[in-house]
């Protein structure tokens, strides 16, 4: 068993997802994208979900171009999506796949950065709908096909804000430390009753949109890539983690 907040580092099989069904969040960019890629490439069937189509189509011409398994695009915007939109998607993969191996939520928004003082509460709403709210309903919909799976696993992306409050990080900060308390209770209530486990990774400095968004003056070349953090999440998906729940780690670039 992990330690909780422990830093990992992992080398994954060729086949270590081998046609597993996986589904990620924020599949068209950054982490997701990433996650989604390297998913792909250890065997696994991608569903790749998000807001914008062109991204996942250009994610879905990178996998098939590789000769990887043909992965399936789901457009789903957060912010919108009601419980129904979820539930049809549960009916959907079991129609199709008949259980749900893994579920990654990468999907995310920065919001402001400004004292909470000074928070406007429409981006306090917008915030914790994305990075928490749908989050929940989600997996929450999900449970029925991620208990059809040998080894399910539900992996959130949590953020060191998440762990320790800074100034200035207003609702984002807060949406991860809800994230974090989550991801405790759900695995509490699932341990040892079934397959399904729950995790989330840190995934420290990592050079995405949403970083440059929260640190413009920051160079990006200082900073892993989403494509060096993956095997923390490939370790959390695969069977070498199976006795891993209500565990939150840190990524570390290979």
């Amino acid at each position: 068993m992990l330690l909780a907040d422990q830093i990992i580092t992992y080398q994954a099989n060729s086949d270590l997802l081998r046609e597993r069904i996986i589904l990620v969040t924020g599949a068209g960019d950054g982490i997701g994208k990433a996650v989604a890629l390297a998913c792909a490439a250890v065997g696994a069937r991608l569903i790749l979900a998000g807001r914008t189509v062109a991204k996942l189509e250009q994610v879905y011409d990178l996998i098939a171009s590789a000769g990887q398994l043909e992965p399936v695009i789901y457009p789903i915007d957060l912010e919108g999506a009601t419980a129904d939109d979820y539930d049809q998607l549960c009916v959907s993969i079991i129609d199709q796949f008949g259980h749900l191996d893994g579920l990654v939520h990468s999907a995310g928004i920065l919001g402001q950065r400004t004292p909470l003082n000074n928070y406007r509460q429409d981006v306090w709403d917008r915030v914790l709908q994305v990075n928490v709210t749908a989050q929940f309903q989600m997996t929450q919909a999900l449970m029925p096909a991620l208990e059809k799976s040998n080894d399910g696993s539900v992996v959130f992306t949590s953020s060191s804000v998440g762990q320790v409050g800074r100034a200035f990080w207003g609702a984002y900060a807060v949406s991860k430390f809800a994230v974090e308390g989550m991801v405790q209770v759900w695995a509490a209530e699932l341990e040892g009753l079934g397959s399904v486990r729950v995790n989330a990774i840190n995934p420290g400095a990592t050079a995405t949109s949403m970083r440059a968004q929260a640190f413009p003056a920051e160079n990006p070349s200082d900073l892993k890539t989403p494509d060096q953090i993956t095997p923390a999440y490939l370790y959390l998906l695969g069977g070498h983690s199976s006795e891993v729940n209500g565990q939150s780690i840190k990524a570390q670039a290979r």
